[in-house]
């Protein structure tokens, strides 16, 4: 018995540790990421103002405001699931995005980190969660990505993840 109120003990004090990177670090990876983002539109050569995001690919603010309403702790597995989702779509190739190789690295970089980081704040399994956000992310992939393949579909995917990683963030942060 004293063994089970040890491990319960223990459990919510590492928890509640981790979950401190959330007051220590979140924001600054967040505008980490933000600005790299700016950066790769600012090497962008292209307009994308006649592109059109495809209607499967839309932004799903309902899920976002669904998320809204949960517990923080949701709200914490919804951001890393979001930030674990944006990892898997720039580890796409990016030959054909205008912004550097060294720029895509270092925003990669960023967001598994921002990914960890919110992930170790959360007792629930993102991963098999969220199912909705994960098909999202599949669509805006198939569509964007693999029928557009061009450097403005890499632009349309840096607006749309520049959009989910500022909705994370507020959301993460209420």
């Amino acid at each position: 018995m004293l063994n089970r109120i040890l491990l319960v003990c223990l459990l919510f004090a590492g928890s509640s540790l981790t979950c401190k990177w959330m007051d220590t670090n979140f924001k600054r990876y967040t505008e980490g990421a933000l600005a790299l983002l700016k950066t790769m539109k600012m090497n962008s050569t292209n307009s994308t103002d006649d592109v059109k995001l495809p209607d499967a690919a839309a932004f799903p603010n309902e899920l976002y405001r669904h998320a809204s309403k949960a517990p923080r702790s949701e709200k914490h597995s919804f951001a890393a699931h979001v930030l674990d989702k944006i990892v898997v779509l720039f580890r796409e190739d990016q030959t054909h995005a205008s912004w550097s190789a060294r720029t895509g690295e270092d925003f990669l970089n960023v967001i598994t980190q921002q990914a960890d980081g919110v992930a170790s704040c959360t007792m629930i399994n993102h991963k098999k969660s969220h199912r909705k956000m994960s098909m999202y992310f599949k669509r805006l992939a198939l569509h964007v990505l693999e029928e557009m393949v061009s450097a403005d579909a890499w632009e349309l995917i840096r607006e749309q993840v520049r959009l989910h990683i500022y909705r994370a963030h507020r959301l993460a942060e209420a």
